[in-house]
């Protein structure tokens, strides 16, 4: 020991402690950052891997639900196109000619649709106006089948929206 105390004084044996235990500390906090820089590679493989588990689930709804709805939506206006075909058959000219539409019945139905307001009552209302019974029937079965299909279509929505959310949560 006498010969160790010669040779090398005392600041450098401190200086060499110091600095392999800075060496040693070195090691270990990168070889733990490694470790934790492994457990995130993981947990983001394993949130990959439930994230694409989750959208081919949500693919499988989205598909069965829009085959579901379109189709109903494509059958409601096939129904209402051919109702609207049998207009004629119902409403003759006979028909049309007995039945007159006033100008105020039209006045509100405008007002109706457009939201806006019909005004003051007039003595013109009461005149007949240029659309037959069989116009305002055709009119009325194209707006019945529309708004039929966007019930249809906000069902559709709806139960897309559900299905989805419980699939979300059944694969988690």
């Amino acid at each position: 020991m006498n010969l160790l105390t010669t040779i090398l004084p005392a600041w450098v044996r401190w200086l060499t402690l110091i600095s392999a235990a800075a060496v040693f500390g070195t090691i270990v906090y990168n070889k733990g950052r490694q470790v934790e820089g492994e457990k995130h590679i993981a947990y983001l493989a394993e949130q990959s891997a439930q994230t694409l588990k989750i959208a081919k689930a949500q693919q499988v709804v989205v598909t069965q639900t829009q085959i579901k709805y379109v189709d109903r939506i494509n059958t409601i206006y096939a129904k209402g196109e051919e109702i609207e075909k049998q207009v004629p058959i119902y409403i003759t000219q006979v028909d049309n000619a007995s039945f007159a539409v006033s100008v105020g019945f039209v006045r509100l139905y405008d007002a109706a649709w457009s939201g806006d307001d019909p005004g003051s009552a007039a003595d013109s209302d009461r005149d007949p106006s240029e659309i037959s019974l069989a116009q305002v029937a055709e009119a009325d079965v194209f707006n019945a089948t529309t708004c039929r299909a966007w019930r249809e279509l906000a069902q559709g929505l709806r139960e897309n929206y559900t299905r989805l959310k419980s699939t979300m949560d059944q694969q988690r």
